[in-house]
Formats: C-alpha cells, sequence, structure tokens
C-alpha cells in the first residue's frame, strides 16, 4: 500500500494512543463520525486545513501523519526481514507496518541494532581469545607460573628433612612466582574486562602506542620546533599505561632526532621537486632513506599531495610502527602478509626495494611500496648487527614519461593482503593458516 494512503491509518492509532474517542476527535474536527471513520479506514483522502486541525487536536507534528515512520526506519525493518527469511515477514507491508506502528517499528530496528552491536562483540572477543598474543601470552604465563608453584610446593609436601637453606629457597621461590602470577592475572583482568569499543583498539602497550599515534594524526608540532619531549609525552600519554607511555617515549626520542635532522623548511624544496621518493629525497638532501620515510610519514597533510603509509618491522618480522592508508590497511598486531616488500628487504640489507602492490579486490591500478632494511644500533666487534626494515606505501607514479620525480612504472603490481587469515587468496606460497574468508 503506498505510503501517502495510510495518512488515515496513522491518524487512528495516535487517537487511541491517546485514548480519544473516534466522535470526540470528529466532534473537535467539526467533521461526522461517519466521515472520520472512513478517513481512518484510508478510503477518503485528507489534507489541507482538517489535516492541520486533527494534527493539533492529536498533539502531533502533521509530518508525522502523512510521512510516517523514516525510510531510515523503514530501510532497518527491511533488512531485518530479508536477514531472517524463515520468520516469513511480509515484507510488502513493512510501509504500512511502521505508519500504523511506529513506536513498535522503532523498538523492533533498535533491536535488531543491539544485536548486531552484541554479535560483533562476540565475534571480536571469540577472535581474541583464538588470535590475540597477548592473550595467548598472557594465559601461557598463568598456567606456567601455576605449574611452577605446583611443582615447588610438592617438593614442599614430600615426606623427610629438607635443609634449611633449600628450604627457605622454595618459599622464597613460592612468594616471588606467586606476586608473579597476582601480577598476570590482575593485568588479564583488565584486559578482558574493557568494553567491546576499547577493546577493539587498545589492549596491549603496542596496540595503545598506534591508538595515539592514529589520534594524533602521527604528526606531533611541538617536536618540529626542537621542543623537549616531556611535553608531548604527557598531552599524548596521559591515558596510557606505563609500558605504552615507555614505547610512546621512545617513538617521540625518534621523532625529535628525525625531526632536527631533516627540519620541514629542509624538506620543502626538495619535496616539491621530487615529490614524496624516497631513494630521490635521500639522495638530494644525503640523508638515511630509513629516516627520510619516517619524516614523510610524519608530515603534516598539507605538505603532501596524498597520504602516504608506513610500516617498520624488527628482524623478527613483527610490525612495531604502523600507519596505514585507506587502500592498504596493515594488522593490528604481530607480522603481516610475508609477501610484503617489507620482508624482502631484510633479505637484502641497505638495498631499497621498490615496486607497485595491490590487494585482492581493490580496484585501480594499486599503490607503490618502497622497502628498505638498516642495521639498528652502532657496529660491533664479533656481533652481527640486527636490522630493522621500513616500507613506505604511496600512489602509485603517474606513467607520464618524463613526470620530475617520479619512479618510471613497473609492470603489474604484486598481489598482497593484510594477514594470512584474513587474505582471499587461496593458492600463495605464503600461507601459513587458512583465510576464514574462503569457502
Amino acid at each position: 500500500m503506498p505510503r501517502d494512503t495510510l495518512t488515515g491509518s496513522r491518524i487512528r492509532e495516535r487517537r487511541v494512543a491517546r485514548g480519544m474517542k473516534q466522535a470526540e476527535l470528529a466532534r473537535n474536527a467539526g467533521i461526522s463520525a461517519s466521515y472520520l471513520n472512513l478517513i481512518e479506514h484510508n478510503r477518503r483522502r485528507i489534507g489541507g486545513k482538517l489535516l492541520l486541525d486533527i494534527a493539533e487536536i492529536l498533539q502531533v507534528d502533521p509530518t508525522m501523519l502523512t510521512e510516517g515512520a523514516g525510510a531510515a526506519l523503514i530501510s532497518t525493518l527491511r533488512e531485518a526481514a530479508m536477514e531472517s527469511e524463515a520468520s516469513g515477514a511480509e515484507l510488502d507491508r513493512v510501509d504500512e507496518f511502521a505508519g500504523r506502528f511506529p513506536g513498535w517499528a522503532q523498538l523492533l530496528s533498535d533491536t535488531r541494532g543491539r544485536v548486531a552491536a552484541l554479535e560483533r562483540t562476540v565475534e571480536i572477543l571469540t577472535d581474541r581469545m583464538t588470535h590475540d598474543p597477548h592473550l595467548a601470552a598472557s594465559l601461557h604465563e598463568m598456567l606456567s607460573t601455576v605449574t611452577a608453584i605446583h611443582s615447588t610446593a610438592s617438593i614442599l609436601a614430600e615426606p623427610g628433612e629438607i635443609d634449611a637453606e633449600w628450604q627457605a629457597r622454595f618459599h622464597r621461590n613460592i612468594h616471588e612466582d606467586s606476586e608473579r602470577l597476582a601480577e598476570t592475572s590482575r593485568g588479564l583482568v583488565t584486559y578482558l574486562e574493557a568494553d567491546h569499543a576499547g577493546a577493539t583498539e587498545t589492549g596491549a602497550p603496542q596496540e595503545e602506542l598506534d591508538a595515539a599515534l592514529e589520534a594524533a594524526g602521527h604528526h606531533v608540532p611541538e617536536l618540529e620546533g626542537r621542543a623537549e619531549v616531556e611535553g608531548p609525552l604527557a598531552r599524548m600519554g596521559e591515558t596510557l599505561s606505563a609500558p605504552a607511555r615507555a614505547l610512546l617515549d621512545r617513538w617521540l626520542r625518534r621523532y625529535a632526532a628525525d625531526a632536527a635532522a631533516l627540519p620541514l623548511d629542509r624538506l620543502a624544496e626538495p619535496l616539491a621537486e621530487h615529490g614524496p621518493d624516497p631513494a630521490a629525497l635521500a639522495q638530494a638532501l644525503q640523508a638515511d632513506p630509513a629516516q627520510v620515510m619516517r619524516r614523510l610519514a610524519a608530515l603534516p597533510p598539507d605538505m603532501l599531495p596524498a597520504p602516504v603509509g608506513l610500516a617498520i618491522c624488527d628482524g623478527s618480522g613483527v610490525l612495531v610502527y604502523r600507519k596505514p592508508v585507506a587502500d592498504f590497511p596493515m594488522p593490528r598486531f604481530g607480522a603481516a602478509c610475508p609477501l610484503w616488500p617489507l620482508y624482502r628487504a631484510l633479505n637484502r640489507p641497505l638495498v631499497i626495494l621498490a615496486g607497485p602492490v595491490i590487494h585482492p579486490g581493490r580496484a585501480g591500478d594499486g599503490l607503490w611500496a618502497e622497502a628498505v632494511a638498516v642495521p639498528q644500533g652502532r657496529i660491533a666487534v664479533n656481533a652481527d648487527p640486527l636490522y630493522e626494515a621500513h616500507m613506505l606505501v604511496r600512489p602509485r607514479p603517474g606513467a607520464a614519461a618524463g613526470a620530475r620525480g617520479a619512479t618510471p612504472p613497473a609492470g603489474p603490481p604484486q598481489e598482497v593482503g593484510v594477514a594470512c587469515r584474513v587474505c582471499p587468496r587461496t593458492p600463495c606460497p605464503g600461507r601459513r593458516e587458512p583465510s576464514i574468508l574462503g569457502g
């Protein structure tokens, strides 16, 4: 039934809700009860002054009688009915239902939204219980500590005399293990009791740091003026845990050193000439390519033609810094797709690897990635260096020949994923676990 013919039904519902008899409403509106009865059964159209008078008597906005429930509400009801096909809901009468019973319609819509939110929370918590490395490590530590306490206690419970020195040592071990177990338990409870919104963003110190940097846009204006890190640390780390604040302090100190070596005014002219090309900028500035990549990721938006992303991993392959971009998402924790140039760079240190990359299902020609692995710390005697890899992700350089600062196009892009668990590419030599997206 068309929505504009349901005005009578809405008048009737509003009248009944106010406890008003049909004759009373007709008398106050100056029409006969029989005519109002025809209107309420949608057998007579209504509009103009009569509609305004009835709306005033019922103390409701006239649009609530003519338009009824909003399009969003009706759309939500349709979606709920389609998700539960076995319910046998009459989709062709959803407008009538929403118009005649707006309160019930809104209740169903709100309930559906709450159910959807709870389902998402259950999925998030299930995923965390299965794949969250912080949770797995905490549970492993708790089990190991309990086992240690049990073993020590069983020794003390055995018959026979134990030397006083060894007995004191066992007691001390039990005390230290118990303290560690209590601390781990408190941290685990705090982690699990976070609300569903916070649980998706924070928990482990690295996740807290990522959330703080995302909120700041990965740019710290104070440090561009060579200020001390204490001010930004207090501002950005106010709500962080102690371990996360330690990570933030280290990140800010590196940011300050990078800003001092490559200040904004020194970057402006080469950036205008070469664009966000880390190899060309490193050559023009006589700077470390990894440091150039970090500066590009920290620049204010007005200095770049388009956003750039940056991923940094340590020698184990775990991401220690992540700044994703729209077409190149990055996992929240742990390692990412082994096909990323980031990891190939660890096998070829001090060489910039460049080429196009694309995620499955993404439109366009993909993005351009440049990766380089550089040693951490100073050169030591008889000690192999530890490498840290950087990967900058930026819009793919234009194919037009002669573009200044543009890297030459290089064939079709390499298909990469975020992480194996959410990657639909089944035939992949780097896959380490099945995808939840597979059929």
